[in-house]
């Protein structure tokens, strides 16, 4: 809580209502990742951005809480699930944009235009070569069969990322086989923890041999210790639905007094030449994969995304997720 605490008292300012030529985002993402696109916004359109960081679940309320008081334009965050949330409050207002609408595509956006994926991540698998023969790594479904016992290390249910995760299965499978697929994680798991890098660490140092995590935090362990024994696998990628991807993104608030510049905000977030930045920086893919990515998350290899689920469901499945993993006491 003190550390949430600090994090506004960092990044709160006094707003007042925001000019025409600028802008207010309240964001989940971090400052570092944040900072030096928006600079660049301001360098080339003299728009100027003043932001918000903190929790996304925090930031909501707060945004509940200021209602038509609010200085915010824009709600930034990550994960389609918090983005759903948002919208299901009430927050985003639906807008329609001919270069967002060709530049994401339709399963990383909202239906109905409240909220749009403006950076890729996927949640796959990752493992020690050291332990893992060829072969042994299929699909998500896979690392329920009893050979996995006392072999998979799991981060917590807690996460929202798992959340989403969990849905995508239940969206795919069906909640009975999504249910025996999260128990057999379950039962298979040496250890839950707090977060994807210590699932790494976990894997890395032979506590277990595999781990299902968000592709950046691979990169950011391998750049600080590129020695460690870890690699990434692609699940189900032959006849089946393909590697479960999410997003970071943002919406329009309701209360916004500048629509019209928050929404050019967004439609050069989504541009060719933003997303060099924004996506890369985090070492994320782009929102089009005609768009380039880069160095280090090409050396990772080619995968088939799974394109059928569209990210609006991540949010709308979350309870019954979240209810699915209670009951397999998936803590």
């Amino acid at each position: 809580m003190l550390k949430y605490i600090s994090l506004l008292l960092v990044t709160s300012f006094c707003f007042n209502a925001a000019a025409a030529d600028e802008l207010v985002v309240y964001t989940s993402r971090k400052e570092h990742l944040i900072k030096d696109i928006f600079k660049q916004y301001t360098e080339e359109t003299g728009v100027k951005i003043t932001y918000k960081t903190g929790n996304a679940a925090a930031l909501i309320q707060t945004l509940k809480a200021e209602a038509s008081k609010s200085p915010a334009d824009i709600f930034m965050t990550v994960d389609a699930g918090n983005l759903w949330f948002a919208s299901h409050e009430g927050l985003l207002e639906p807008i329609s944009s001919n270069k967002l609408k060709t530049n994401i595509p339709f399963n990383l956006r909202d239906e109905q235009g409240r909220w749009f994926g403006l950076s890729v991540r996927a949640r796959t698998i990752a493992f020690n070569p050291n332990k893992v023969a060829k072969g042994e790594l299929t699909t998500y479904e896979g690392l329920a069969d009893k050979k996995w016992k006392g072999r998979l290390c799991l981060r917590t249910s807690k996460k929202v990322y798992n959340q989403s995760l969990v849905a995508m299965l239940i969206s795919e499978l069906g909640k009975e086989k999504a249910k025996k697929v999260v128990k057999g994680w379950v039962d298979n798991t040496v250890e839950i923890f707090p977060n994807d890098t210590a699932v790494l660490k976990a894997v890395a140092s032979g506590q277990c041999d595999a781990g299902i995590v968000n592709t950046y935090y691979f990169g950011r362990l391998k750049q600080k210790s590129p020695k460690l024994p870890l690699k990434l696998f692609w699940p189900n990628q032959e006849n089946s639905y393909g590697v479960h991807v999410n997003v970071s993104g943002a919406g329009i608030l309701k209360t916004s007094k500048n629509k019209d510049e928050a929404r050019k905000l967004l439609e050069w977030l989504a541009s060719r030449k933003a997303q060099k930045s924004f996506a890369q920086v985090n070492m994320e893919y782009p929102i089009n994969n005609l768009f380039p990515e880069s160095e280090v998350t090409k050396a990772w290899g080619k995968f088939k995304p799974n394109k059928s689920f569209n990210l609006s469901s991540a949010g709308k499945l979350q309870k019954e997720a979240i209810k699915l993993m209670r009951e397999v006491r998936y803590k």
